[in-house]
């Protein structure tokens, strides 16, 4: 079990969070339709290091980004999610 420290909430429990998916996967709406495609289904599967997207469903009910480990689960960083800076 990994322990999430909350921008908002302060350090929780995995279980109150839900991993949705990478930064590099999101797509908007304005976006060319080949490169939502090959974000969406080409993605790159790293053994280090990533950004995430996660929400704290049981708390502030927030969107995180964490730079986690893949293989560790280390978490170098959790911020608050910016939709202006991750689109």
């Amino acid at each position: 079990m990994m322990r999430i420290d909350c921008p908002h909430c302060g350090p929780r429990a995995q279980a109150e969070f839900a991993y949705e998916r990478t930064l590099d996967s999101i797509v908007t709406l304005d976006m060319a339709e080949d490169e939502a495609v090959a974000r969406l289904y080409a993605r790159a599967n790293p053994r280090g290091f990533d950004d995430e997207l996660w929400r704290h469903g049981f708390g502030c009910r927030q969107w995180l980004v964490l730079h986690r480990h893949r293989q560790t689960h280390e978490i170098a960083s959790v911020a608050a999610f910016d939709p202006a800076i991750h689109s």
